[in-house]
């Protein structure tokens, strides 16, 4: 009887934590496993007052929150980020000047029995270049225009499918506008680039300190009523990442891509926002991309920091991309450091990195379009003026500071100049073959 009761009382104590809060409710199978550890439960009671509890949750969310019953949790998360940038240069053709930005972004994810997941997001966004859509590299919007009204687009829209996710296999697929699968740089995709398409994600691990991970995808990049070869990416990267010790973390990857129907990537079939590539006057790409990408990290983790609470974190990383089909400006590569971690409050983080771009190491229009050098004038199938992409080398750096938890401080300097310059004006000579270009921006973000 007595073992009755304590049974009962479990349950009870479940329940109560059960219709709390989502976080408090995770907390309920810690409290299971202590019961059966401390012998007051067999495994048995305790995995049929999981059981119990679950359905008796499920049942009161649905009720509560009028969701379907195969709707077992729904998370609303976003983010605010208020930024002031600048830019300048030596180049007397540039004009310096600063703007005032923001970037909003609202997201919905709903969990779904059968291991289903469909999740949606808005984002605030300045039109692209030439179109009435969203601008596929920024989600930042200006202040400009008298205070119009501004754009909101849907940033994200997937639905993802994970069957496998034990111990040591996971398995899911994703189909959709959906955060890049791919682990890279922003020497490989922009962070604001969302692909739409569809992707396969698996990983195993080999033992506690060691996993593998395969991510793979198919992406869209245009859709054109009047011929049957729309252009398209297709890519697979491999990862190997690795906890040797407390102190020590490595990672190692390689990745390759490909464009397919490359042929209609003109800058008049979609939105013009980066430079680089070489391309003929009408603005057709004049080579292949097939890069291959391999990647390195190394982390050390020191016990303590000057001004710095908790363990703190140096990370030596880099990148290296070949594009075979292209015979010159083929390459592109990065290396840096990074102090500390941002992300809770009082801690911080500084980094340096240096990057080298070349004209045709990659498509101009998936890299960081704030990594950016100045062209005096338009290059042959581009424009003139201050333009990410691609054929940039320069340096970077970042510091953040999180006040709190949900606010953190960013500064971020480019310094960089274009690899190849154009041509000057005709008639001028001598500054305007400088092609620097500063960058500073300075960003508040709320994140929730």
């Amino acid at each position: 009887m007595k073992n009755k009761n304590i049974k009962w009382t479990a349950a009870g104590m479940l329940a109560s934590i059960a219709f709390g809060t989502s976080a408090l409710a995770q907390s309920s199978d810690a409290l299971l496993d202590k019961l059966v550890e401390k012998g007051i439960l067999t495994t048995k009671e305790a995995n049929e007052l999981k059981e119990e509890t679950d359905k008796g949750f499920t049942t009161a969310y649905s009720v509560k929150s009028g969701m379907p019953d195969w709707v077992t949790a729904l998370k609303f998360n976003g983010d605010f980020r208020g930024r002031v940038e600048n830019f300048d240069s030596d180049n007397p053709a540039f004009i310096n000047r600063t703007r005032f930005r923001y970037r909003a972004r609202l997201g919905i994810i709903a969990t779904m029995l059968d291991d289903f997941e469909v999740g949606l997001r808005f984002g605030s966004g300045d039109p692209a270049a030439g179109t009435g859509a969203g601008n596929p590299v920024s989600n930042n919007s200006t202040f400009q225009d008298n205070a119009t009204k501004k754009f909101a687009y849907f940033d994200a829209a997937y639905a993802r499918w994970t069957p496998v996710h034990g111990a040591d296999w996971t398995f899911g697929t994703i189909i959709g506008k959906m955060d890049n699968p791919f682990q890279t740089s922003a020497m490989v995709f922009d962070p604001d680039y969302i692909p739409e398409g569809a992707a396969i994600q698996a990983g195993y691990r080999l033992s506690d300190a060691h996993e593998l991970r395969l991510n793979s995808a198919a992406f869209v990049l245009d859709e054109l009523a009047a011929s049957g070869r729309d252009p398209y990416m297709i890519g697979a990267q491999l990862l190997w990442n690795a906890k040797w010790s407390p102190k020590i973390e490595s990672s190692l990857g390689v990745s390759a891509y490909t464009l397919g129907n490359q042929a209609n990537l003109t800058t008049a079939n979609i939105p013009d926002q980066n430079s680089g590539n070489t391309r003929t006057g009408t603005g057709n790409l004049v080579y292949s991309y097939n890069p291959v990408v391999g990647s390195a990290s190394l982390t050390y983790n020191l016990q303590s920091f000057p001004f710095y609470t908790g363990v703190f974190p140096v990370k030596v990383a880099g990148e290296y991309m070949k594009n075979p089909a292209a015979p010159s400006q083929n390459k592109g590569y990065w290396g840096g450091v990074a102090f500390g971690k941002a992300g809770k409050k009082g801690l911080w983080d500084a980094a340096y990195r240096y990057q080298w771009l070349a004209a045709d190491a990659w498509f101009e229009e998936l890299v960081d379009d704030d990594n950016a050098g100045f062209y005096p004038t338009a290059a042959t199938g581009g424009n003139a003026g201050l333009r990410g992409g691609t054929n940039v080398k320069g340096h970077l750096v970042k510091l953040n500071y999180s006040f709190t938890d949900s606010l953190t401080l960013t500064f971020t300097y480019y310094l960089n100049s274009l690899i190849i310059s154009t041509p000057p004006p005709a008639g001028r000579s001598g500054p305007y073959s400088n092609t620097g270009g500063n960058h500073l921006m300075v960003d508040l973000m709320w994140k929730f």
